[in-house]
């Protein structure tokens, strides 16, 4: 009997140790700090003279100019109207497992894990009553969990405004009547080579200034993960790290002329490349996020492409610029404005484009129901078209819209050498099919473009891979062999018109041989 009373006093004592450390670790969860965790894009700013002051630099009692004098100025006059931002982002909310957002690995997390984590970044004042513009990913599922540390070291609560994961931008608001807003400048008068600084948070070094030049302008470099993303940075050389996100990039008279967003790195860390989002295009989605609590977005109703020598010497252009139209949405803000396949968009509201991202731009710029000045290259000659842009909530520009974004199919990787089991020929107009079983429908094939060869006539044509092609001429090809022989009857035939599937819906591609 002693000896069972034993052995259950023992298991008593083991459980109650077991319920207290369960108690403990639930007790330290609530109060023990979050991990704290960095972004890697900083903020926006905006330009609106050149880059060089005639003044900025001079002192009274010596006209020698001095380059401290140009950045300790611009420093004193920045550095309030960028703030320090904190964010809590639960958990539950699928926290990115990558270098930022890393917590310690103990034995009792696995059993245990912590509730929240935190994210650092920057953000502009543009208002005295304390609107401020920073970027999407800062406070991305934070909810109302937005801390914002003033120069001065006041603390606010944000709330959220408005966000717009197509440029990484967001609106955040805290309740003062004191801030002091940034001047903004102008993005259009930016040019390479100019002196500019970033203000920011790196690493939790609060008000931190860099200085470079401006490296670049009009980047596209696919860092922004959306569908309908649109990006034209502004490149510079100052530095730019993790925590600088929602920043400012001044120019030296110390205005904002964009939002610094990206750093390309290896590392994870600077390494002479940084880019930021342009103050005109940052301004416009913030001002309407501001009005109307989302962005107003215009939309041209086209797909288009850059245009390189081959093609602007094929068009007849005594130089490489503009940018191709090579498909048009039916019923579109484009097709109702007069665009047509194969025009060449050279100018937007005398703006000169000379690629796809910096006409996106443009139109960015725009609301629906504002009206664009097109000057086009078209048959030998320049045409100017000028007509109102639609939003989202007409139907055409809606249903192409809704197109875009939905998942593509996974992409198909082939070897260089056929697959066996799967029929593939190349063509000489730059283009390999392969015929594929369609799983859906055993034992039907489809034609799926597995390879398009850049500058090549297919694919100045507009075919892309994964297009599914259906008819040849109005005729219709549904095996490899068939697709062959009607091409092969074709071979000296300047035109052919090909008939694709594909996931925003059937369109005919002219195939132009000369």
């Amino acid at each position: 009997m002693q000896l069972h009373q034993k052995i259950l006093t023992g298991l008593l004592i083991l459980l109650t140790g077991m319920l207290m450390g369960v108690l403990l670790m639930t007790l330290r969860s609530s109060w023990m700090p979050p991990e704290r965790v960095e972004v890697r894009y900083t903020d926006v700013m905006r330009n609106s003279e050149t880059v060089v002051s005639d003044t900025t630099g001079f002192t009274p009692d010596r006209h020698m100019f001095n380059p401290s004098h140009v950045f300790s100025n611009i420093a004193q006059q920045v550095v309030p109207s960028v703030v320090y931002i904190e964010t809590e982002i639960p958990v539950q909310q699928a926290v990115p497992d990558d270098e930022n957002h890393r917590f310690e690995n103990q034995f009792w997390d696995r059993f245990l894990p912590r509730r929240r984590a935190q994210s650092i970044g920057s953000g502009v004042l543009i208002s005295r009553d304390g609107y401020i513009l920073t970027n999407h990913h800062v406070i991305e599922g934070a909810g109302k969990q937005i801390l914002v540390l003033t120069h001065d070291r006041r603390q606010y609560k944000a709330k959220v405004i408005g966000t717009d994961p197509s440029t990484d931008l967001a609106v955040i608001k805290i309740e003062t009547s004191e801030a002091q807003p940034i001047v903004i400048g102008n993005s259009d008068r930016v040019n390479v080579g100019d002196w500019v600084m970033a203000v920011g948070n790196p690493f939790r070094l609060r008000s931190t200034v860099t200085a470079g030049i401006v490296s670049a302008i009009g980047r596209d470099v696919d860092i922004i993960m959306d569908r309908m993303r649109i990006e034209s940075f502004i490149q510079t050389d100052a530095a730019i790290n993790r925590g600088n996100s929602g920043g400012a990039l001044v120019n030296t008279m110390g205005e904002l002329i964009g939002i610094n967003t990206a750093i390309a790195s290896e590392s994870g860390t600077y390494q002479g490349y940084g880019f930021a989002v342009p103050v005109n295009m940052a301004m416009k989605i913030g001002q309407d996020m501001i009005e109307f609590g989302k962005v107003q977005r215009a939309f041209l109703g086209v797909e288009i492409t850059s245009i390189d020598f081959e093609q602007a010497r094929r068009y007849g252009m005594s130089s490489v610029s503009g940018v191709e139209v090579r498909n048009i949405v039916p019923q579109g803000s484009g097709d109702r404005g007069g665009l047509k396949r194969g025009d060449v968009i050279l100018r937007v509201n005398d703006y000169p484009v000379d690629a796809a991202n910096r006409l996106q731009e443009r139109i960015a710029l725009l609301r629906p129901g504002e009206e664009v000045t097109l000057d086009v290259w078209r048959n030998n000659d320049e045409v100017q078209l000028r007509f109102s842009l639609s939003g989202l909530d007409d139907n055409a520009i809606r249903e192409w819209a809704d197109a875009a974004v939905t998942d593509p199919p996974e992409r198909m990787e082939f070897d260089d050498n056929q697959q066996e089991g799967v029929p593939q020929e190349s063509f000489n107009d730059g283009f390999t099919l392969a015929e594929l079983a369609v799983l859906e429908d055993y034992p039907r094939n489809e034609l799926v473009v597995i390879r398009v060869q850049p500058g090549s006539v297919a694919d100045r044509a507009g075919l892309q891979t994964e297009d599914v092609i259906t008819h040849m001429d109005n005729r219709e090809v549904e095996s490899l062999k068939s697709f062959t022989d009607e091409w092969d009857i074709r071979k000296r035939a300047n035109e052919i018109t090909i008939r694709v599937k594909r996931s925003t819906g059937s369109q005919t591609l002219l195939l132009q041989r000369n």
